[in-house]
């Protein structure tokens, strides 16, 4: 197989001051892409602020023959989103890779998750995806390619004990993929996803010390790499990726139980449940018009 190679292309990577972030763009910029290394320089929670996170990752870029840019934009905001594209555009010309990396913790249990704890974490994960991808979007159908990689976690996708706002912005990420992958099909843009499992600063108080050596980030740049790459024809597919292992996750329905055109009652709900949750003979659908048509197949 030939060697993925980015040369030509201008690739956004929002969080890249440090972690995997920072790792995607320094490896994409060793194979040839032009890079905005996009970082608001902020704290784990997401205060503070400051340029010499994405300007030490450039500085790194150049020292090893490649191009890039910094850009200090926070991507919470539409304005931030907007100026980032634009910067690409003006640097570089063209948008071809986005990958939505940038990310915030605050976490708490439920009964105590307030506004300025749930609105922040959504406005930087979920909210910052659409005000970074909407305009790059654009650009891409354009140009006629692009590839867009969204970043869930194990906790949108499985859970988490005091990260309910972590949760819901990071599976909110796979609703955005699922259309996005829809809406680029005929422009050649793919979108997917990564759900990386590494030891960053946003772990590495969380994870014991023995399990964040294993968790380099170093496993999960190659996933990403290939997914941001014009070798992958795949989209709308979600990738975990830790410690040297890959899976493919997805969301999949069973046969379900009919039970009937009339409308039922709970009681055969109740009747039918272990049937009704019995997860084999899964299959994987495309869109809602998909699900649609899987329903009303029992009246054909």
């Amino acid at each position: 197989m030939a060697d993925i190679d980015y040369t030509g292309r201008v690739a956004i990577v929002t969080g890249a001051g440090g972690g995997l972030g920072k790792t995607y763009a320094i490896e994409l910029a060793k194979r040839g892409a032009k890079v905005v290394v996009n970082d608001f320089g902020g704290s784990r929670d997401g205060t503070g602020g400051g340029s010499t996170m994405a300007d030490d990752v450039v500085k790194e870029i150049k020292d090893a023959g490649g191009e890039a840019v910094a850009n200090y934009d926070g991507v919470h905001t539409h304005e931030g989103g907007a100026n980032l594209v634009k910067q690409a555009i003006d640097a570089f010309g063209k948008v071809d890779i986005v990958i939505n990396n940038a990310g915030i913790l605050r976490d708490k249990s439920f009964t105590k998750m307030e506004e300025n704890l749930w609105d922040p974490v959504i406005a930087v994960h979920l909210k910052g995806a659409y005000n970074v991808t909407q305009p790059a979007f654009v650009n891409m159908r354009e140009n006629g390619y692009g590839r867009i990689v969204m970043t869930t976690s194990g906790t949108g996708l499985f859970g988490n004990f005091g990260q309910t706002n972590y949760g819901a912005a990071k599976l909110g990420m796979v609703g955005l993929q699922n259309s996005l992958k829809i809406e680029g099909e005929k422009y050649n843009i793919k979108c997917n996803t990564i759900a990386p499992v590494a030891g960053t600063r946003m772990t590495e108080d969380i994870m014991p010390p023995e399990v964040f050596e294993k968790l380099n980030p170093k496993y999960v740049t190659p996933v990403v790499l290939y997914l941001a790459s014009e070798t992958c024809q795949d989209t709308g597919k979600i990738l975990c990726a830790g410690a040297g292992l890959v899976q493919a996750a997805g969301i999949f329905v069973n046969e379900g139980v009919f039970l009937g055109p009339d409308p039922s009652t709970p009681e055969a709900v109740a009747e039918n449940w272990s049937k009704i949750t019995d997860m084999t003979n899964l299959k994987q659908l495309s869109n809602v018009m998909d699900q649609t048509v899987d329903i009303m197949k029992h009246y054909s």
